[in-house]
């Protein structure tokens, strides 16, 4: 099959709008045919010709549609998936994959029943902080791993009470809104845990849903990786410190590409996902009877074009994606 992947997105906020949208129309093997618009109908000021359906049954019953992006509360997820699978779309779903690893094996299995593919849409993967410890860590500069430790911090102590992320709803709290990210990176970067323990809390005055969390992932060889997911610090701590029998890696979360999005610059410009100057890592590293050496690592240039490039070469070219069944179903037992 040669033709493009003629997508629909299912909604059309922050994630449809920024994250999608944009690398649709700029992947050459892809066409962005239409957008649930419940209520506001503002897609096609970006998109002239864009088709905007009022529900989700109604994109469905659009043949000509291929793939469907499931980008919709999180709580729905599940739901939207499964009805799209089963009138035979392929679906990319966003973080969380679903609320709970039986929710996500059944989408697997009914993908398989319906001969469709069920997707995990884990963009952080092409973070260029990620990248960068992920290219030191391969490098063997730090030599066997001992402590990894994965921070995410934001700082956020108003409760929007308009939002859906801030109610008590399956699949909501900081686990499965940034804890999808960074245990992706962690199960990417050393495999499916031994045995871990979790530490959620309510920290926010009035908060309906688990605004810090603590987990420790203990790994083969004594190694072992601590997660902290907070939005109550003032003053980020670095993303990654990587601690190795031979030297340190830290590197704060330096990715532009969000940012860059959100001031309108495209996926397709020289500027894109290039971190700032001043961002780079520091490696520090100390070989036997040599004094300690520093070294500054710049981050190369990332893309969330590779998202759908996967996608693509997935959809068309019967190639393996690059997150699996095994490591999303790992992922949920751990944050469900």
């Amino acid at each position: 099959m040669n033709t493009t992947i003629k997508t629909g997105i299912l909604s059309y906020g922050m994630s449809g709008k920024l994250f999608h949208a944009p690398f649709l129309q700029d992947h050459p093997e892809f066409e962005l045919i239409g957008i649930v618009e419940r209520t506001k109908k503002k897609a096609h000021l970006d998109f002239p010709h864009i088709k905007s359906y009022n529900s989700v049954d109604e994109i469905l019953l659009d043949d000509s549609i291929e793939l469907i992006i499931i980008n919709t509360p999180n709580n729905t997820h599940f739901e939207y998936a499964l009805k799209a699978i089963k009138a035979h779309k392929h679906v990319l779903i966003d973080k969380p994959f679903a609320t709970t690893s039986s929710q996500a094996k059944q989408l697997f299995e009914e993908a398989k029943k319906n001969e469709v593919l069920a997707l995990p849409y884990q963009n952080r993967r092409y973070d260029s902080d990620y990248l960068s410890v992920k290219e030191v860590i391969e490098s063997g500069k730090l030599g066997n791993l001992i402590e990894v430790h994965f921070r995410y911090d934001r700082y956020s102590n108003s409760i929007n009470e308009n939002s859906w992320k801030e109610k008590a709803l399956p699949g909501n709290g900081v686990q499965f809104n940034l804890g999808a990210h960074t245990i992706d990176a962690i199960i990417a970067l050393f495999g499916l845990p031994l045995k871990w323990s979790k530490h959620p809390s309510y920290v926010r005055t009035n908060t309906q849903v688990v605004d810090y969390i603590h987990i420790h992932l203990l790994y083969p060889n004594n190694l072992q990786v601590f997660v902290t997911i907070s939005l109550l610090v003032a003053d980020p701590q670095p993303a990654f410190v990587i601690q190795g029998a031979l030297g340190t890696y830290k590197k704060l979360r330096t990715d532009v590409q969000e940012d860059q999005l959100k001031e309108g610059i495209q996926p397709n410009n020289l500027k894109y996902g290039v971190e700032l100057p001043e961002s780079e890592g520091i490696l520090t590293t100390i070989a036997p009877n040599v004094l300690k050496k520093q070294e500054k690592i710049a981050a190369k240039k990332a893309s969330y074009m590779n998202v759908f490039e996967d996608v693509y070469q997935s959809l068309r070219k019967n190639k393996d994606y690059p997150i699996t069944e095994e490591q999303i179903i790992a992922q949920l037992e751990i944050l469900e």
